[in-house]
């Protein structure tokens, strides 16, 4: 699957039709198949932490989630969970149907393979350009060189970099450098992107670009889970909002601001 394969890739299933009290046709919603499942997980540290504590959430594939909470609240923890950088202490963390705490240990690149992975300090390596940047998230796991040059363009194309495909990071902006470290997420189609606190290194204009080039991405099918202190944009899309609060869910809600309304 390709990024620019968007109708190949739809956010939502094609909905089935049923008929309705008066007779009517009407489109039944099908249900998204669930691609990350946490099921009671906490995380106890050696000293006695407890980082995150019974916690359980849902994402189906195609949803954008915002992760919100203050700091020290579990959201990093719960991110390091996922890409299996740390284990659960109990519970499951369920990935595209795979268990990640009893995945072997070759397994574990296929599975990161699926997860795209954007920081708030962007992670650029910086001797190397744009597009070697970008192809070095596939070198890494060893994709057939014929391959690169492809996927590569076509993840400067998604997020309008071919221009600066040349350029070493300190030649970019600060939202340039963002979406470098974009297109390397999405350089291997995953089904998943992490994103880690992506504008917090950004003035609110280029903040909003970032934002809009993640909910493009999800309009392609992705799923995308976003950590976040932004509250103006977390209040003013009205996603899923899923809040943290000393290691628990407090709350999850659609439609919702990055405080609980009323």
């Amino acid at each position: 699957m390709t990024l620019d394969a968007v109708t190949d890739r739809p956010t939502e299933e094609r909905s089935a039709e049923s008929p309705t009290e008066s007779g009517a046709w009407q489109p039944t919603p099908i249900k998204r198949r669930d691609l990350l499942v946490l099921n009671d997980v906490t995380k106890r540290y050696p000293n006695g932490r407890e980082a995150l504590r019974d916690v359980d959430l849902v994402v189906p594939e195609g949803d954008f989630v915002f992760l919100v909470g203050p700091s020290g609240a579990g959201k990093s923890t719960l991110m390091k969970l996922i890409i299996r950088d740390e284990l659960a202490t109990s519970g499951e963390v369920i990935l595209d149907g795979e268990d990640l705490a009893r995945l072997p240990r070759r397994k574990v690149p296929h599975v990161r393979r699926k997860i795209g992975t954007v920081f708030q300090d962007f992670k650029l390596l910086p001797t190397k350009t744009v597009r070697e940047n970008v192809a070095f998230a596939l070198e890494v796991t060893g994709t057939p060189r014929g391959r690169i040059g492809p996927a590569v363009a076509r993840a400067l194309r998604h997020v309008g970099l071919t221009q600066q495909a040349e350029q070493f990071p300190r030649q970019l902006s600060g939202g340039e450098q963002q979406r470098t470290a974009i297109a390397r997420a999405l350089v291997h189609d995953p089904r998943l992107v992490i994103a880690d606190e992506p504008t917090g290194n950004l003035d609110p204009l280029i903040s909003w670009e970032i934002i809009q080039l993640l909910l493009r991405i999800n309009e392609l099918g992705v799923t995308v889970l976003m950590a976040t202190h932004d509250a103006d944009v977390v209040t003013a899309l009205r996603k899923r909002v899923v809040a943290l609060e000393e290691g628990r869910i407090i709350r999850d809600e659609l439609g919702g601001g990055y405080h609980r309304r009323g």
